[in-house]
């Protein structure tokens, strides 16, 4: 996939495009597409040459620290999108960051291929000579890693948003709604909203419950990962974090209401990669308009640390993942989540 195109889709609404409404400053009067203007005769809606799936998906939040001379993209956050055939469900899963993969050779980088934390990849991929680094480039890498992986043979839509990003996605649509499930003290921020500045600081501290988030405050619970259970309870958060905006989105109506997609995308342009190859995100986003919360499946696949020579050397998923990833390229994830309770993330 190498047309990037510029749009909003706040992770796991890359499907439902232009998630942002609310208090955000007011983007200009929409200008709907030609592609959708009124015309003398009928124009089929977005998307409705998309007729059938299934569809794989790949959400990705990069961790940029533009501010740091020669830093390169990683993948700070992983998950995979699978649409049944039906487009009627939708199954939502992570890889953790420190996953331990075979990662390909990739010319265009100058990178020869080797076993590396997935995160990696993308940082590898992003190399360029005598030059910045090229995040669009880093994840054609990191998408061929992860279909090596998962054996997915091609990923229909791939986004990719900065992690910088989400907070002002998520205050455009007026906070979200989040259980926290545990306890979950802040390493980045104080109760204010301003950067800890070294670890004497006071805490921002999320206790147990459901209450409403700002968008620091849902990013900043989202990033933590120095719980019990470490990356594994991040990306629980991460998937929670994405229903809650999707939850969001759909009780607003924005999600079949052409005019307010496309300014919303408008709006917030730069803050997100998307490429649906033929497809615009608004096309996924009616296509697949009748994914909501009750249809969407959170899955978090078990893992654990591994080790070389005593030094801690990333993650691997437990064998049930495989089966997962089987199920996924068959189709057949209603079935093997029915069968595997234990891997459904409550939201």
């Amino acid at each position: 996939m190498s047309r990037l195109i510029v749009s909003l889709a706040a992770g796991v609404a890359v499907l439902f495009a232009a998630t942002a409404c609310g208090d955000a400053p007011a983007p200009p009067p929409p200008t709907v597409p030609a592609s959708v203007a009124p015309s003398p005769s009928p124009s089929p809606l977005p998307g409705a040459n998309i007729t059938g799936g299934p569809l794989d998906l790949l959400i990705v939040g990069v961790d940029t620290r533009i501010n740091e001379p020669g830093w390169q993209p990683h993948a700070d956050a992983l998950m995979i999108l699978h649409v049944s055939a039906d487009l009627g469900a939708a199954y939502l899963t992570s890889l953790p960051r420190d996953l331990v993969v075979d990662v390909p050779a990739f010319p265009p980088a100058g990178f020869p291929g080797g076993k590396h934390k997935i995160t990696e990849s993308m940082a590898y991929g992003s190399a360029v000579r005598n030059g910045r680094p090229d995040p669009a480039q880093g994840v054609r890498l990191l998408a061929d890693t992860t279909r090596r992986y998962t054996g997915i043979k091609e990923f229909d839509a791939t986004a990719v948003i900065s992690m910088e990003g989400y907070d002002e996605l998520i205050d455009a649509m007026g906070g979200v709604d989040i259980y926290v499930d545990v306890r979950t003290p802040s390493i980045h921020r104080k109760p204010d909203g301003t950067r800890r500045a070294w670890d004497g600081d006071v805490q921002q501290v999320y206790q147990v419950g459901r209450t409403t988030m700002s968008g620091w405050q849902a990013l900043d619970y989202a990033r933590q990962r120095y719980l019990e259970g470490g990356d594994y309870t991040r990306q629980r958060h991460h998937q929670q974090l994405l229903k809650a905006m999707l939850t969001k989105a759909t009780g607003r109506g924005v999600l079949t209401d052409i005019a307010a997609m496309d300014a919303m995308i408008t709006a917030v342009g730069g803050l997100l990669q998307f490429d649906g190859g033929p497809h615009t995100a608004i096309d996924l986003a009616f296509a697949l308009s009748r994914i909501t919360p009750s249809t969407l499946t959170l899955v978090g696949l078990p893992g654990d640390a591994v080790y070389e020579y005593g030094a801690y050397r990333g993650e691997a998923l437990a064998p049930v993942a495989s089966d997962y990833f089987k199920a996924l390229n068959a189709d057949t994830l209603a079935a093997f989540t029915a069968g595997h309770p234990d891997l459904i993330y409550q939201s």
